[in-house]
């Protein structure tokens, strides 16, 4: 168990550092000079060479990596061409807002995809099925925004239910801070729930469809048991592998979610700082994901070996 819980550490190493090196490049694989886009359209010879001495682009390239590369190792994320805020400060006043969507996202997520999916294996081929299976086709279809603007129009504009847009933090109260997560956490949620409640019905027909099934059943056992106990336990190991995938998605949705929903978290931070070009915040939010993005796939890997004890060897 230990051996196969370091070998899994171990093999995200080179992972993170294949992440380290295209963040590197995105900076130096971008059209054009990243200081003359920097400085503007009426920026003069001088101006271009000063912010290159100030990026350290005027350095040879694998200096400016070492030197990179250093300075992440001891947290230094850079310095924001646009606010000169340290770019982990930034991160860290708008890493809250995204933590709680992505954390809600995730319980809404599982906590209705994973009984929609068990549920339409059991009853495969009859109206319950086809509308689980409808419920995942049009939540993988529709965009994130279309169905956050729906939601803002019914729940918000309509009925008055909740807050359009803004985040509450927890010091702000419980109340108002759940208020402000329903609507985005379902806008992001859906398209992941739709991914999962579809891996979960076709991991449950395959264990459901198995010798030690029918063997269940004979013995006398009730459904209840025998879907969670034996079917769902073995059908395991594929949801977990989707969720953590799905984790991607996620990330992706988080910046449209966060837009829509004017919630100040790194979906936001990553906006603005495409539309300004302020490449060391884009790098460091870059990096922030695929970190989190390995962490949550290393997390999945080493579930394996409780979900099934062969793995562990």
């Amino acid at each position: 168990m230990l051996g196969y819980i370091v070998r899994r550490i171990l093999a995200t190493i080179p992972v993170m550092v294949v992440v380290a090196v295209f963040v590197f490049a995105l900076l130096h694989l971008s059209p054009g000079d990243p200081a003359a886009i920097i400085a503007g359209d009426n920026a003069t010879a001088a101006d271009i060479a000063h912010i290159r001495t100030r990026l350290g682009l005027d350095q040879p390239l694998l200096v400016q990596f070492g030197d990179w590369v250093w300075r992440l190792m001891r947290g230094d994320l850079g310095i924001s061409i646009f606010t000169n805020l340290p770019v982990s400060q930034l991160i860290a006043q708008r890493v809250g807002p995204t933590i709680s969507l992505t954390i809600s996202t995730l319980i809404v997520s599982v906590v209705v995809a994973i009984p929609m999916g068990v549920l339409a294996a059991w009853k495969a081929g009859t109206w319950v099925d086809r509308v689980v299976m409808l419920f995942a086709v049009v939540g993988f279809s529709v965009p994130i925004f279309v169905l956050a603007y729906i939601l803002i129009y019914v729940l918000a504009i309509a009925t008055h239910l909740l807050p359009v847009q803004g985040y509450a933090s927890p010091q702000d109260g419980i109340g108002p801070f759940l208020a402000h997560l329903v609507m985005p956490s379902l806008a992001l949620g859906m398209t992941f729930a739709a991914l999962i409640a579809r891996i979960t019905r076709a991991s449950m027909l395959d264990v459901l469809a198995q010798d030690y099934i029918r063997t269940a059943h004979a013995k006398g056992l009730s459904n209840e048991r025998v879907l969670l106990r034996h079917a769902l336990k073995n059908a395991a190991v594929p949801i977990a592998t989707i969720i953590g995938i799905g984790v991607a998605l996620l990330i992706g949705g988080v910046v449209v979610t966060e837009t829509v929903f004017a919630i100040p978290g790194l979906g936001r931070l990553t906006v603005d700082a495409i539309l300004r070009r302020d490449y060391p915040i884009i790098q460091g939010i870059i990096l922030i994901f695929s970190a989190a993005y390995v962490v949550v796939n290393l997390l999945v890997d080493l579930s394996y070996a409780f979900l099934d004890p062969r793995i562990r060897y």
